[in-house]
């Protein structure tokens, strides 16, 4: 897969996967700087600072990053899915999509586990800011969105913006790799006339 440039998520996100992804990404990003790069989420969700890590790195790639749900894209997920290339993130028909704040659970003395409750708030809020972002919707309305799960099916993702676009057929993934391959070809000097 590494060889087409694709990267698959396929699991809960935690810190040895997003070392992984990281590395793939980095590797992808050396090896061509302006060609795509294609990352697959089948994801529960997982480990925030782990999903934040590979966040980070696709933000500060040249290389556009599409991302493809398949299955679900959760929590973390959803998150990684929303962040890729504007106009470049897609959901399969029958996918499902789910925001939701992050959670946790703590423990230990008094003053550690609140520690670890401002650590948890500070992290939710960045996650809203950044679902923002990427939807385009108000950072008010994404608070009170993911107060509790909610779940989206593709259509519904994209009208939140979360995606992009649903793949509905063999032609839509075949249309994405040759509207690639066009705007990589080299742009010709026209001919003189004789």
């Amino acid at each position: 897969l590494l060889k087409e440039r694709i990267i698959f998520i396929g699991d809960t996100v935690e810190d040895n996967m997003a070392n992984l992804i990281i590395a793939q990404l980095l590797f992808l990003e050396s090896e061509d700087p302006e060609r795509d790069i294609y990352l697959y989420i089948n994801s529960p969700g997982g480990v925030v600072t782990a999903g934040l890590a590979i966040y980070d790195t696709m933000q500060y790639l040249k290389a556009p990053v599409n991302t493809i749900c398949i299955g679900q894209a959760a929590s973390m997920g959803a998150v990684l899915l929303a962040a890729g290339a504007k106009g470049k993130r897609y959901a399969l028909p029958n996918s499902r999509i789910m925001i939701h704040q992050g959670s946790g659970g703590f423990r230990g003395n008094t003053p550690d586990v609140l520690i670890q409750v401002k650590e948890l708030e500070t992290l939710v809020e960045k996650l809203m800011r950044i679902l923002a972002h990427h939807t385009g919707q108000p950072a008010e309305k994404v608070r009170r969105d993911v107060d509790r799960d909610r779940f989206m099916s593709a259509e519904e993702a994209r009208e939140y913006g979360l995606i992009d676009e649903i793949f509905v057929g063999k032609e839509s993934l075949i249309s994405i790799a040759k509207a690639e391959v066009v705007t990589r070809e080299p742009a010709r000097e026209p001919v003189a006339a004789r």
